[in-house]
């Protein structure tokens, strides 16, 4: 089975992994920061849905929803969801991780495994777009995590 695992930036934050991990599950403001991850819905419970809107690959005004599932939640240092049975032939398994480098200060870093029949497809056609994006979520939690905790 072909596996792809796309690799976000590690941002270094200025701010406590307790504070990052709080603005990472402020799913309502997502809108203010997040320009990957436009809105998501979720109650964080372990294997809940989490509904994705995502801005669409050909970069029109265009967006969808990508359905996953929660499976880990342990704050503040890892959340997990996975695509499930939600596509036939590819399994996506998103992970982001908050690591703690001091009382103020962290570093975070997102992945994606693909994995599937589809997975070398989805990889030729989405590959910079998935990497673009995770790198997009990576400073945008960056600059919104410090510019909050410097205003705390």
């Amino acid at each position: 089975m072909t596996v792809h695992v796309v690799t976000s930036v590690t941002v270094q934050i200025e701010a406590p992994a307790s504070f990052v991990w709080d603005v990472l599950v402020d799913y309502e403001r997502y809108p203010e920061w997040n320009p990957y991850t436009i809105a998501a819905e979720t109650t964080l419970e372990l294997g809940d849905r989490i509904d994705l809107t995502l801005p669409q690959v050909d970069g029109s005004d265009a967006t969808f929803i990508n359905r996953e599932f929660i499976r880990v939640v342990d704050p503040p240092h890892h959340l997990r969801y996975d695509t499930g049975e939600e596509m036939q032939g590819i399994l996506g398994l998103r992970d982001q991780y908050i690591a703690e480098l001091g009382p103020e200060r962290c570093e975070y870093y997102t992945t994606d495994t693909l994995s599937g029949d589809l997975a070398d497809l989805v990889m030729e056609t989405t590959g910079d777009w998935i990497k673009a994006g995770f790198d997009s979520v990576a400073l945008g939690l960056k600059a919104r995590s410090e510019q909050l905790y410097a205003n705390h």
